[in-house]
């Protein structure tokens, strides 16, 4: 009788599991496309969209009446938990980069004509004078309300909003029962369980082609996974020549000015999206021997690098530990 129980829970669980679909929902946000994939009872696309509408009224400095924007106008409004838990985030990234990451850079970012303010003509001049307010130390959370130093301080989450909405939205898939997912924003991932065909989530690592217009991609690689947190930075979508030199939309906080170095791309593992794509974006401004050092003192971090070597020939470099985290461990 006892044997007999189990087989109808394990019959029932099938019967459960067989009344669930594997569901796909695409769309356009933050100037991308998401892709999200999940196995459940019903469509959850009204869930998705709530989610991601609220998420753009917390943090996207493209919609006027989002807090971050309110705060870049220096009106009064208090702060919510997605922007806390951003802004907690992001001063995390900052320490362990040594300022190589910094939210406060917005000034710059709109200066050389990547962000939501019109292109200036850059010059050491300005460049100077823009460089004392970007400080992340000059900003600080209190009683829901961020105080800055001065006025003209402004913050921009692009460089961690798209991990992030990814956590948010896994989170509603998981709340929702859902157990086999992958929610692609903009190349950023989070994966968990199996695909329809009943095996690991499949994901591509794309190859750093020059190409703004983002229609012709090429894989570099594809890893197998049921567990993973990951983002890619780069500067070969974003950019623009400008006499002659190459400007691309990565700005060291510290110089003022764009990057140039070898590390073409780089493509962080970490127990959060917001914090892979957070640091994937201070890897590309450290460039690859300083952000390695940075990847190997985090102990649940993971990197793989694309770079050039002496020759121009393109070439992969990841971190001991990348196999490791990349199959879920100790995620």
């Amino acid at each position: 009788m006892k044997h007999f129980n189990y087989f109808l829970i394990a019959l029932v669980a099938l019967s459960l599991n067989a009344c669930k679909k594997y569901h796909q929902n695409q769309g356009s946000v933050f100037g991308t496309y998401y892709n999200i994939q999940y196995q459940s009872y019903s469509d959850l696309r009204p869930e998705i969209e709530a989610c991601l509408e609220a998420f753009d009224s917390s943090l996207s400095v493209y919609n006027a009446e989002s807090i971050i924007s309110k705060i870049n106008r220096n009106e009064e409004v208090e702060t919510d938990a997605y922007f806390e838990h951003m802004f907690e985030t992001a001063r995390y990234v900052s320490e362990v980069s040594d300022g190589g990451f910094d939210i406060t850079v917005a000034p710059l970012v709109n200066m050389w004509g990547f962000g939501f303010q019109h292109k200036e003509k850059a010059s050491q001049a300005l460049i100077d004078s823009i460089l004392p307010l970007v400080c992340f130390d000059s900003v600080r959370l209190e009683n829901h309300r961020i105080i800055k130093a001065d006025p003209r301080i402004m913050l921009d989450a692009s460089a961690l909003a798209k991990g992030y909405a990814c956590d948010i939205i896994a989170d509603m898939l998981v709340a929702k029962g859902c157990k086999n997912f992958l929610v692609d924003i903009g190349g950023e991932v989070v994966a968990k369980g199996h695909s329809n065909r009943h095996k690991p989530w499949t994901i591509g690592i794309t190859k750093p082609i020059d190409d703004v217009s983002g229609e012709h991609q090429e894989l570099q690689d594809a890893v197998e996974t049921i567990n993973l947190c990951m983002a890619t930075s780069g500067n070969y979508r974003n950019y623009y020549i400008e006499d002659g030199v190459r400007r691309s939309h990565t700005i060291d906080p510290r110089t003022g000015y764009p990057v140039h170095h070898k590390l073409l791309s780089a493509t962080v593992i970490a127990p959060s999206c917001i914090k892979a794509d957070a640091l994937a974006t201070a890897c590309m401004v450290l460039g690859e021997y300083k952000a390695a050092v940075m990847i190997s003192q985090i102990r649940d971090a993971a990197y793989y690098f694309i770079l050039t070597d002496e020759e121009g020939n393109m070439i992969n470099k990841t971190s001991s530990n990348w196999e490791e985290l990349l199959h879920g461990k100790d995620l």
